[in-house]
C-alpha cells in the first residue's frame, strides 16, 4: 500500500489494491469453502415444514435467533426460494447460500492465515491503526443467474446502498474498515462493488440495533436511508486475488450477477479499538467465546 493509495482512502472512502493474494491462495479458499457447505448441517428453521401464521412467526424469529447469535460462530445464510416446503433443497446446495459468517477468521485456519496475513497486517499499519481488532467475516458467493431455477423464485440479489457504520457503529464513527478480497474477478457484469467517492464525509442517517429483550423482531432501524443519485455511483472492478479497503461510512452497493461467472468473495471487517466505543446496541457483539481478536499477532 503506498502514500497515494493512503491518500485515495482518505479521500474516496475506498481504495483498490491488486495482488493481495495469489490465484493459488484463492483457489484454496475457495476449495475449503466449497468441503464446509458439503458437510453443512442446514439450520432446523430452514428444514420445518410450515404451515400456520403462528409457525410462519417462529420460523422467522428462529432465523432471526440464528443470525444475531451468529457472531462467534460460524452458519449458513440461504437465498430466497431455494427449499421446498418440507426443507428440501430444490437447487444444487453450492448454489443454494447468500453466505456464510460470521467468525471464520477465527475458527477456520485458512480464513484466518489469511486475515492475520503479513500484508493485511501491513495494510492496518499503513492507515495508522494502533490496535486494530477483527469484527466479523463472511464468504459471500454471489451465484450466477441460471434461468432454469427462476420457476422457483430463485433470486439473485442487489446489494442495496448503504453505509457498514449503519450496521457496526463506533462512538467516534469512522473506526471501521471492510476488507474484501475478491477470489475470482469481480466485473460490472457479475456483481462488482460501486460506491458514492466522498460520501463518507457525511455521516449517516440510519442505524441497525438490537431491540429490548424478550421483544420480536430482534432487531430493529433508527432513521432512515438517504436516497442517492444513481449517476455518483463509481464502478470498482476487482481482479482475481485484489481487495478493496471500504471506509465504514462511504456509500456503497452492488448489482444483480446476470452473467455466467459467478463472484465469490471473502470479506472482513476491522475496527480501531484505541479510543473506539463499540456500540452495545449493534446486532454484533463479543463473547466470552469468542472476544474480537487483536488483528495484530506479534
Amino acid at each position: 500500500m503506498t502514500d497515494r493509495d493512503v491518500q485515495k482512502y482518505q479521500e474516496d472512502g475506498y481504495v483498490i489494491l491488486d495482488g493481495l493474494l495469489t490465484s493459488q491462495e484463492c483457489d484454496e479458499l475457495r476449495h475449503r469453502m466449497a468441503e464446509i457447505v458439503e458437510q453443512m448441517d442446514v439450520p432446523d428453521h430452514c428444514r420445518t415444514t410450515f404451515s400456520t401464521y403462528h409457525e410462519e412467526q417462529l420460523k422467522t424469529q428462529g432465523n432471526a435467533d440464528y443470525f444475531i447469535t451468529s457472531g462467534d460462530k460460524i452458519r449458513f445464510f440461504f437465498e430466497k426460494g431455494v427449499f421446498d416446503d418440507k426443507g428440501e433443497f430444490i437447487v444444487p446446495r453450492e448454489r443454494s447460500l447468500n453466505k456464510v459468517g460470521h467468525a471464520l477468521h477465527a475458527y477456520e485456519p485458512l480464513y484466518k492465515k489469511v486475515t492475520h496475513s503479513p500484508k493485511i497486517q501491513g495494510i492496518a499499519k499503513k492507515l495508522g491503526l494502533k490496535s486494530p481488532v477483527v469484527t466479523q467475516s463472511m464468504y459471500i458467493f454471489k451465484v450466477k443467474h441460471t434461468l432454469a431455477w427462476s420457476h422457483h423464485a430463485y433470486t439473485f440479489p442487489a446489494l442495496t446502498p448503504h453505509q457498514d457504520a449503519t450496521f457496526l457503529y463506533t462512538e467516534p464513527l469512522g473506526r471501521v474498515i471492510g476488507l474484501w478480497i475478491a477470489l475470482e474477478d469481480a466485473t460490472v457484469n457479475n456483481g462488482c462493488l460501486w460506491f458514492i467517492p466522498g460520501s463518507q464525509n457525511s455521516g449517516i442517517t440510519r442505524r441497525m440495533v438490537r431491540t429490548p429483550k424478550g421483544t420480536f423482531p430482534l432487531t430493529d432501524f433508527i432513521g432512515t436511508e438517504k436516497t442517492y443519485d444513481e449517476d455518483k455511483f463509481v464502478a470498482a472492478p476487482v481482479r482475481k486475488g485484489g481487495v478493496v479497503l471500504i471506509h465504514g461510512e462511504v456509500v456503497h452497493r452492488s448489482a444483480q450477477n446476470t452473467s455466467a461467472d459467478s463472484r465469490h468473495v471473502y470479506t472482513f471487517h476491522i475496527m480501531e479499538s484505541q479510543s473506539t466505543k463499540w456500540s452495545p446496541d449493534n446486532w454484533l457483539q463479543p463473547t466470552e467465546e469468542l472476544p474480537f481478536p487483536l488483528l495484530y499477532t506479534d
